[in-house]
């Protein structure tokens, strides 16, 4: 494999990694105030079509990605308002918010088939993004430094500010927290809007980097990894970058088999389906929830009241 190919290749990985990261980040923060959200992939789809929908009026790409943290984080609060403050099943009410956004943002983005938005422009000097070794570092869209940026801010907001401790105060145990004052309602309606802007942002660069062109459900899925993934990291930061990494790798492999095949270098994968390609991020995802759940210690990593209501005592 020549330079230029592994350069190529390590490019499209980052690209393919950032919005399962950035989704990744805010399911983290929501999960870490004891709040369960499985409607990552309608908060990303919402936020697709709102920033892809801003973006084709204003042709300003970032007042899109402002639009598709609202948009994201709006949807959110559909979520948030049911299970904080109706009690509902937040497992339920979290598949219902993937299948409403899925179908809204399919509805709203009828108007917008076929049409192409304009992208952002480079960070860096061009030079430097077309250079064929700097690229690696100057060569990526302004959402991928982003995303990377998140990853440090993320970590220092949970071990060393106060409103990260009492965030973790409320999901670990909120009753306790509620009894000194603090507002454990208002944490996580503010945790869950925080995930939805995210997950909004993570869909904006589908519609708006990846593939600038609207399509329904472009996200294909990838919320839900985003999902696995906070499970798989254990619930830390760190482990979540290298996770996400690892699922763009798989997503790599199936560009890379669907482009050019294995049969030049690997010759024994070259009858293998671009299918199985496809399908392996998502197999890998269970098999790796699976292994970490026969060693038992999930539960002791995730936050206390993770997916509990809260009920407060009067």
């Amino acid at each position: 494999m020549s330079p230029e190919f592994i350069i190529a290749a390590i490019v499209t990985i980052i690209g393919l990694t950032t919005p399962i990261l950035l989704a990744g980040l805010g399911e983290l923060i929501t999960e870490k105030s004891g709040v369960l959200n499985l409607g990552v992939e309608g908060m990303m789809l919402m936020g697709a079509i709102t920033g892809f929908a801003i973006t084709a009026y204003t042709f300003n790409p970032w007042l899109g990605v402002l639009g598709a943290a609202a948009g994201g984080a709006l949807s959110s609060m559909l979520f948030a308002v049911l299970v904080l403050q109706l009690n509902s099943n937040q497992v339920a009410t979290g598949l219902a918010l993937s299948i409403f956004g899925t179908g809204l943002s399919s509805l709203i983005g009828n108007a917008f088939t076929g049409r192409i938005v304009p992208q952002f422009g480079s960070v860096f000097p061009a030079a430097l993004a077309k250079d064929p070794i700097w690229k690696l570092l100057f060569g990526h869209s302004p959402l991928v430094y982003f995303a990377l940026a998140m990853i440090p801010l993320t970590a220092w907001f949970l071990k060393s500010t106060r409103a990260g401790l009492i965030l973790r105060a409320v999901g670990e145990n909120d009753h306790s927290a509620h009894s000194i004052g603090y507002s454990v309602i208002g944490v996580r309606y503010a945790a869950i809007a925080f995930g939805g802007a995210m997950a909004g942002i993570g869909g904006a660069y589908f519609s708006m980097v990846i593939t600038p062109m609207w399509a329904e459900k472009m996200t294909a899925g990838k919320g839900w990894i985003a999902l696995a993934l906070v499970v798989f990291a254990g619930w830390r930061t760190g482990r979540l970058l290298a996770g996400a990494y690892f699922f763009g790798f798989l997503m790599w492999l199936e560009l890379f088999a669907k482009a050019n095949g294995f049969g030049d270098s690997l010759p024994f994968l070259q009858n293998v389906p671009s299918q199985v390609w496809a399908a392996m991020p998502y197999v890998m995802t269970v098999v790796a929830l699976t292994l970490i759940s026969s060693r038992g210690n999930i539960g002791a990593s995730a936050p206390a009241c993770l997916g509990k209501p809260f009920l407060p005592s009067t």
